[in-house]
């Protein structure tokens, strides 16, 4: 305010100097004019050297606001801000002054928001779920790129793209809507045909905090939970259907002795008997149930220690070779490699009789069950293959699923619970190995297991 005073006072003097040696020449004009003539000259010297001052204080002025200016507008640019400014006692050296005191604090406040604003963008971009931000024209503010993966677009999304030329889904599209015009958050479960089918959660409501109406939505894919709340369920079924049969009948022989069938001698053996092998079979379920429930907890199980491969093979052939006899099966092992793997004994030996016992009761008459262990590539590969009556193709991806069944009417007629492939498959996980089964039907079947050498 100073400055603009002083500027203003000079520029007043100026025109009363002017004014004052104009009246002077008038007044001596009139009386000497050889007088006046001499006045003339030094009054326009004068106004001469005036004026020069005056342009030379303007010009100061001016260069000294258009470096403030200057400063102001680059305030976050580092080579700029190191410029000297005015140094004078005037206003604008305290103006000067004062710009390079708060500079280094608005740099270290905008640096704050710039980190702050990235660590957020990187977040949200590397997010499992599906992020998107949309304006109240419906116009994309932020996609990240597991949003665009749902939706089948290609990544990065162009801020400012359309939400129609983004998402094509109605369902989506109509959430998103509503929560713009209502301002409310709404959650609701939708099927994406664009994400192969995939279910997501989504979570929408409007942008908290923002200047500007918006909308947020979030995608949580949640298709396996939904895969293990069927599984679940499925198991929930088919263990009450397993256990439902045998204690059908084992109620119904035991009411059938107690209403008098004790007294027959001809057929009372015969119903203890069915009773005691759906009993068998009960305690089999519980017994593999058991098992299951202990692979999967993983918390009490013993320390792994080194298993020899040949030991578990024979132990299990012995086990499975009455069977065999029986149904005229040939066991044949081609080669077996002494290797040891990391695992439980026991464990190993069950998943060898599980898929022996398999190859023997779902095989032809007098057919053949061939065993062989190799040694490659710092892996045991145990394969069995046999010549009975193989598994429909269709049937192949489930069959490691508890309870299930290629021929369930056979299954059952042979003892099996319908879980033993199920053991076999979390027993050779545990172990850090995998199971593949190759089958046609009508051709057999080759299961082969792949376990680290230790």
């Amino acid at each position: 305010m100073r400055t603009r005073i002083v500027r203003r006072f000079f520029v007043s003097g100026i025109l009363l100097l002017a004014s004052s040696l104009l009246a002077l020449d008038l007044y001596v004009s009139a009386s000497n004019p050889d007088l006046w003539y001499r006045l003339l000259v030094a009054s326009a010297l004068i106004l001469a050297l005036i004026g020069g001052l005056a342009y030379a204080f303007i010009r100061s002025f001016s260069f000294q606001t258009a470096e403030l200016r200057a400063y102001a507008e680059h305030l976050l640019d580092p080579q700029v801000v190191r410029q000297p400014l005015p140094a004078g006692e005037d206003d604008l050296g305290a103006l000067a002054r004062s710009l390079q005191r708060m500079a280094p604090r608005i740099r270290g406040l905008v640096e704050s928001l710039r980190l702050e604003s990235a660590r957020r963008e990187a977040i949200l971009a590397s997010m499992i779920e599906g992020v998107l931000a949309v304006d109240k024209d419906l116009r994309v503010t932020f996609c990240n790129n597991s949003f665009a993966r749902a939706l089948g677009a290609r990544s990065p999304v162009q801020e400012g793209m359309p939400l129609l030329e983004l998402v094509r889904d109605p369902g989506l599209l109509d959430i998103i809507t509503k929560v713009l015009a209502a301002g409310e958050r709404m959650e609701q479960r939708l099927t994406l045909p664009a994400a192969e089918d995939h279910t997501f959660e989504v979570l929408a409501g409007p942008l908290a905090g923002s200047s500007t109406p918006g909308a947020l939505a979030i995608l949580h894919d949640i298709t396996e939970l939904e895969r293990l709340e069927r599984v679940r369920k499925d198991f929930v079924a088919n263990v009450s259907h397993e256990l439902r049969t045998p204690l059908t009948a084992i109620r119904g022989y035991a009411e059938t002795l107690l209403d008098g069938a004790l007294d027959d001698q001809e057929h009372n053996r015969r119903f203890v008997e069915i009773i005691q092998a759906q009993a068998t079979r009960l305690s089999n379920i519980a017994s593999d149930l058991l098992t299951l429930s202990e692979l999967e907890s993983n918390g009490a199980a013993a320390q792994p220690h080194p298993v020899s491969v040949r030991a578990a093979l024979e132990s299990a052939l012995r086990t499975v070779e009455p069977a065999a006899h029986v149904r005229g099966v040939r066991l044949v092992c081609e080669r077996i490699d002494d290797v040891n793997v990391l695992g439980h004994e026991l464990r190993l030996e069950q998943v060898l009789v599980n898929l022996l016992d398999n190859a023997v009761k779902f095989n032809r008459l007098n057919g053949g069950v061939d065993v062989e262990t190799r040694a490659i590539d710092g892996k045991a590969c145990i394969t069995i293959s046999d010549t009975g009556i193989g598994i429909p193709s269709e049937d192949l991806p489930r069959i490691f699923e508890r309870f299930y069944r290629v021929d369930k009417a056979r299954s059952r007629e042979m003892g099996g619970t319908g879980l033993g492939l199920s053991i076999v498959r979390h027993v050779i996980e545990q172990m850090n190995g995998t199971v593949k089964v190759e089958s046609r039907l009508g051709e057999g079947s080759t299961f082969t297991l792949t376990i680290p050498i230790r």
